[in-house]
């Protein structure tokens, strides 16, 4: 998955780039410019990374990705946290909102499952 203003085919910098992880909680990027629909935070929220840096979070909102077939989906519920080098998707907020991903040797592959196991994206595995 990634943003919609760049394609997952080559030559995308490393800041368009969304990182699937285990360890987020949720989904994150420093990019307030791709935002839609944000709401600001009416008690300060912060976050802190495995580095031990707490980084301030500033609104919340939903996010445009380009899939790979063409279409728009929206990352819903992503923080706005300006200080992250990173986007992180968090497994477990795509597990709460009722998607299912699945991790092989191929890389990683996210379902739908309210629409029959549909699959919605995937991304390669890198390194």
């Amino acid at each position: 998955m990634q943003h919609m203003e760049n394609s997952m085919i080559g030559g995308v910098s490393d800041n368009n780039v969304w990182y699937v992880g285990f360890g987020a909680s949720n989904h994150m990027t420093s990019h307030g410019e791709w935002f839609r629909d944000t709401k600001d935070l009416k008690i300060p929220g912060f976050m802190e990374t495995g580095d031990d840096i707490t980084h301030p979070i500033t609104q919340i909102g939903k996010v445009p990705l380009s899939m790979q077939d063409g279409q728009t989906k929206y990352l819903k519920d992503v923080l706005h946290v300006p200080t992250i080098t990173k986007n992180l998707v968090s497994v477990g907020q795509m597990v709460e909102q009722g998607l299912q991903v699945i991790f092989n040797p191929n890389g990683c592959f996210v379902e739908n499952m309210k629409n029959q196991s549909k699959l919605i994206a995937k991304g390669e595995r890198n390194g």
